[in-house]
């Protein structure tokens, strides 16, 4: 979740994206995405198994802010909000 391009970035993991994500849009629980306006989907990853994905956002959460950056850019260079498309 990042507010703008090149902005604040929050790493998580959910076992329902679609809910999680509507949660983080409509500030449903005090957080940091609520704190800094995170509400664009900008990168998301899929795993069958949840420990899989778990490990997957400790790993992320350690990455230096340059390569999260990177990662972003290389799979969604726009910035574009995923949300809209991983609903329909």
């Amino acid at each position: 979740m990042s507010n703008k391009v090149n902005g604040t970035l929050y790493v998580g993991s959910t076992t329902d994206l679609i809910r999680r994500v509507w949660q983080h849009k409509n500030k449903f629980v005090p957080s940091f995405t609520e704190k800094y306006n995170l509400n664009r989907l900008v990168y998301y990853e899929q795993y069958l198994n949840i420990l899989d994905a778990a490990r997957r956002e400790r790993q992320l959460k350690k990455w230096p802010r340059r390569w999260k950056l990177n990662l972003i850019n290389q799979h969604n260079p726009d910035w574009e909000d995923w949300y809209e498309k991983v609903v329909y």
